[in-house]
């Protein structure tokens, strides 16, 4: 039944449209829709532009299909607006597209999805200017209808009742994620939301939506290029050794900024890009490599400016041409960054930019930025290369300074000004150098104003995250997929609080008997520092003996022995070995019989084990851990390597408690993490725990026993030895699939301090 009205404003719409052609179309299109006769007119002139005659009758037949679904007029606008948009800049054939669009929106039609259609329709011209082909078009229509069949749901269990609650959202965010993965990288990214979300509405909307952190992450898994994450110890490592800085290294996200982001330098460290891919014929990492270089040169030869006297141009000038002086000082320094930053700078033809109808300053800008640092330009602009000219005389014979540079910044802009700068249309193409900061530390501003707004930080919000250093993100694998998910695990590590140190003390005295038995066999395992080897033919000193035989076998005629030197050798022990306990709630249980703890046996074991460790003079640590689900994962040090037994190790461990859970896998991550940067011969990590790895937001057991096992194998390939010593009498069911003949279970508890010095010599023998 048609709805009073609708029709006699429809109908007068259609005399007000100017073409004759358009008031055909409309009749065709049999829509009482005033919002779409509006614009139909519009529309349907640019459909023509764009689309076949043979063609138009089906846009038509299409359109009119879209506005009969009861949807309203959100869909038929959608279409009638994008569509001949998307064949004019996808170059795509209607024929080949239009159809499959058309059986996307009847399946959606004939299931609760129906709402989707006009999402749907709002972000197709944008996902199919990044797919540009109809057959990726088509398995992204695919992948949309995947999800909306695997996440819908149903009351009574026989037929779909209930719509997805995340395919809107998935479609709004399509053209973004299509912007960051392939389509390859989109179907497992929407895979891994499904398996871990499918049952939980809320968060897989916020996964869809891009909302959650676990959709990030896994998002950035499948990006292509260098991630940050991957390359960070080699970049603190260069910034170390090149720079003789400690910065911190932040990454920020290019994946869902609205705008470009360039590295910048903020007040406690560098900022850089969580991803980059390779670039004419430059690799991620040489690329991570530049921006630290110009950052850390920024840091170390530019000064700040006052900014308020300087007009945008003239501060754009100045940022220019300091970052050429930085570049001219850091090829001064590190000749071979030469091919990486020529290669990474546009090379701007000269005639590329039209002043009388383009804004040229950013062109001219980046041909003097070029010819600063290639000899080989070939410009010919006689302004340009004067300047140059006077570029390279200010360096010659000094680093010159920001100021001095900031001169002839201004005198450049005065010389070369044009009525053109002043013109919104900017010329962009090739004059963006991407290893370059934004330099907005250049510039300091002495009123209060919209530029110092922009860079200020944000207002520190209240947190919930445990106080201290920030934490450190651990991957986990799951075993149900067989892959890892990535930055799942927050390991927060601190100095552990100390107490008395006399209470381990008064310990150590308890066993006093024990600590005699262990100081024998600690005489037996000490080693001799060095040893005589003689007979060698190079040494640090002769062999006397020796030398006065081969003396007279010389003079006899004999041949004398070539070997008549001494040397040494260390008989040392080059071992680091690191002692991780389990502080999970578990360890509060008190022996039957015995009226203490079992974590009160276990620190009389580590105080026996670290004083026995001082005796042989190892390189030992001593940490714990404890887990509140994976966002708060405790690492405890107690005692580090460089330490020696003394009163503050001792206060730490008196000062040790038990609570939470036990999350093991990221705990030895963040271990072997430690150990890695260890230069041993030998390097162990000793686990003391009472139970099996759990966690309260696991409910499967077998997760984080998968995950441990895991994290012990990727120990193992680093070269790091991992032994567990359980107190579980039921861990004979899980351990040895962890640790496989690396372990032992004590069933008796209470000879934990006899035994656990006894496990560190035979692992370290």
């Amino acid at each position: 039944m048609a709805v009073p009205g609708i029709r006699s404003i429809a109908d007068s719409r259609q005399r007000l449209m100017a073409n004759p052609e358009s008031q055909a179309a409309w009749a065709v299109l049999d829509c009482g829709f005033a919002a779409a006769a509006d614009v139909f007119d519009e529309c349907y002139a640019a459909a023509k532009r764009n689309i076949t005659v043979d063609e138009l009758p089906d846009f038509l037949e299409a359109a009119r299909v879209i506005g009969k679904l009861g949807r309203g007029a959100e869909p038929l606008l959608a279409f009638l607006e994008h569509w001949p948009d998307i064949v004019a800049v996808t170059g795509l054939a209607q024929s080949a597209t239009l159809p499959p669009v058309m059986a996307a929106i009847r399946s959606l039609q004939k299931s609760p999805n129906g709402p989707a259609v006009t999402p749907l329709l709002q972000t197709l011209g944008a996902v199919a200017e990044r797919l540009r082909t109809a057959e990726a078009l088509q398995h992204y229509l695919t992948l949309a209808l995947d999800l909306a069949t695997r996440t819908s749901g149903s009351i009574h269990g026989h037929h779909v009742t209930e719509p997805s609650p995340s395919l809107p959202d998935f479609l709004l965010q399509a053209p973004c994620l299509l912007g960051v993965v392939s389509l390859a990288g989109l179907k497992r990214w929407l895979d891994d939301g499904i398996r871990l979300y499918g049952d939980h509405p809320d968060n897989q909307r916020a996964y869809f939506a891009l909302a959650s952190p676990d959709s990030r992450a896994i998002l950035q898994r499948e990006r292509e290029g260098t991630l940050f994450a991957d390359v960070e110890r080699r970049l603190n490592l260069t910034l170390a050794a090149l720079w003789q800085d400690d910065s911190l290294l932040v990454p920020y996200s290019t994946a869902f900024a609205e705008v470009r982001l360039h590295p910048y330098l903020a007040a406690d460290g560098m900022r850089l890009p969580d991803a980059l891919e390779d670039k004419a014929g430059i690799s991620g990492l040489d690329r991570y490599r530049a921006m630290l270089a110009h950052l850390a040169g920024h840091r170390r030869w530019s000064q700040p400016l006052v900014a308020d006297n300087w007009s945008p141009l003239q501060r754009l000038a100045v940022e220019t041409l300091e970052d050429a002086r930085i570049d001219t000082l850091l090829l001064r320094r590190f000749p071979g960054l030469a091919p990486t930053l020529l290669a990474l700078h546009p090379q701007p033809a000269e005639n590329a930019c039209d002043p009388a109808s383009e804004n040229c300053l950013r062109h001219r800008l980046t041909c003097l930025s070029r010819a600063c640092l290639d000899p080989l330009h070939g410009y010919t602009d006689p302004l340009l290369n004067e300047f140059a000219d006077r570029f390279h005389k200010l360096l010659d014979d000094s680093e010159a300074s920001t100021r001095s540079i900031a001169d002839l910044a201004l005198a450049y802009v005065t010389r070369s000004r044009r009525p053109s700068d002043q013109f919104a249309n900017v010329h962009f193409t090739e004059t963006e150098v991407d290893y370059r900061d934004d330099n907005r530390h250049l510039w300091r501003f002495i009123e209060a104003g919209d530029e110092e707004e922009s860079f200020a930080p944000p207002p520190a919000e209240a947190s919930a995250e445990p106080v201290g250093l920030p934490p450190r993100h651990y991957p986990e694998w799951d075993s149900a997929t067989q892959n890892y998910r990535p930055d799942w695990t927050a390991v927060y590590e601190a100095l552990h609080p100390a107490g008395r140190a006399t209470d381990i003390d008064r310990l150590l005295e308890k066993h006093a008997i024990l600590a005699r038995q262990l100081k024998r066999l600690l005489d037996l395992l000490k080693p001799q520092d060095r040893v005589r080897l003689r007979y060698q033919e190079e040494g640090s000193e002769l062999d006397l003996d020796v030398a006065v035989r081969a003396l007279v076998d010389w003079k006899s005629g004999h041949l004398p022995e070539p070997r008549i030197n001494v040397s040494h050798r260390t008989n040392g022990r080059d071992i680091s070995v690191l002692l991780l306990i389990d502080l999970s709630q578990s360890l509060n249980e008190t022996l039957p019989g015995s009226g203490q703890t079992i974590l009160d046996t276990a620190r009389e074991a580590v105080a026996l084990l670290g004083w026995a460790i001082d005796q042989l003079g190892d390189a030992c640590a001593i940490a714990g851990f404890h887990s509140n689900t994976r966002h708060e994962v405790r690492y405890h040090h107690i005692k580090g390597f460089s330490e020696r037994w003394d009163d503050p190790v001792k206060a730490r461990l008196a000062a040790v408690e038990a609570g939470w859970s036990t999350r093991m896998g990221a705990a030895i991550r963040h271990a072997g993490h430690t150990l890695a940067g260890r230069k041993s011969e030998k390097r162990i990590l000793l686990v003391l725990t009472d139970g099996e790895p759990a966690d309260i937001d696991v409910g499967d057991p077998q997760y984080l026993i998968a995950d441990t096992k895991k994290a012990v194998a990727e120990l193992s390939t680093a070269g790091v030895t991992t032994f567990c010593l359980s107190l579980d009498p039921k861990a004979d069911a899980y351990v040895g699939d962890i640790f496989g003949r690396n372990w032992r279970v004590l069933d008796r508890i209470e000879r934990l301090p006899e035994q656990l010095p006894m496990v560190y010599l035979n692992l370290t023998r």
